[in-house]
């Protein structure tokens, strides 16, 4: 998807991963793909259990994947746990917090602002 930019208002972010900008996207379908992965029976549920702060390297790369997956990126969950992203650990949560404020946080603000 070159050239193709992230809408905040839709819940899109912008993220490098392997060396190129993708949008990324918690679409309906990639939360429902992760209240599958995370045994949770509602998006309360979900917020949940992201809002504790307490997520695993497993859980980062869940996230990540539906999000590229809701973005339109063919990667697998597998294949996000291989990517090239800048900032190791660190580079992964940053992605996490934004994509997730992007799709709880309801303003389309820009959530990178925002302590998480």
């Amino acid at each position: 998807m070159p050239g193709r930019r992230a809408n905040r208002r839709r819940g899109e972010i912008e993220a490098e991963i392997d060396g190129e900008r993708r949008v990324l996207c918690l679409t309906l379908g990639a939360l429902a793909e992760l209240e599958t992965a995370f045994s949770v029976d509602s998006l309360n549920g979900l917020a949940e259990r992201f809002s504790g702060g307490r997520l695993k390297a497993a859980d980062m790369i869940r996230i990540i994947g539906a999000g590229l997956r809701g973005g339109g990126n063919l990667y697998s969950d597998e294949d996000v746990a291989e990517a090239d992203i800048e900032g190791g650990i660190g580079g992964y949560a940053a992605i996490v917090g934004d994509l997730l404020m992007a799709t709880f946080s309801g303003d389309g603000a820009d959530a990178s602002a925002r302590p998480l």
